[in-house]
């Protein structure tokens, strides 16, 4: 279902995306991926490959789900990446999609935090709404 969206719904996915990155000046790029790793929607620089971080974002959950699961620290709700330029967020966007952001090391992080979980509920919310057909 994910893999084969189309038109309209794609394009409120990416107006979700455009929304938060004008909220928050310090994020420079934004990803919607299935669970199973298939770019859905994405906010991305021009010399970023869409279908990489959709590859990437899959493993790194795959990976922190096992590591959540077994050392007992129950079901995994989001990653925190932090590197000397930036910080790398993905969070569960409902049981089939993940939001992935990217963001200058001068985001505050709960401010990010906060923006990222609203964007997650309003994607989680407009994939709901996608009919099964599609």
């Amino acid at each position: 279902m994910l893999n084969e969206m189309k038109g309209s719904k794609a394009e409120e996915l990416q107006e979700i995306l455009k929304e938060l990155e004008a909220e928050v000046p310090e994020i420079e790029a934004s990803s919607v991926v299935s669970a199973e790793g298939l770019p859905i929607a994405s906010a991305l620089p021009k010399n970023v490959d869409e279908i990489r971080v959709a590859a990437m974002t899959a493993a790194l959950l795959n990976m922190s789900d096992r590591a959540s699961l077994e050392l007992d620290k129950g079901t995994l709700n989001h990653i925190i990446l932090k590197g000397d330029k930036g910080y790398l967020i993905s969070m569960a966007a409902g049981e089939n999609a993940v939001v992935t952001v990217s963001a200058t090391k001068d985001a505050r992080l709960g401010y990010l935090l906060l923006f990222i979980e609203r964007t997650a509920k309003k994607i989680q919310a407009a994939l709901e709404r996608t009919p099964a057909h599609q």
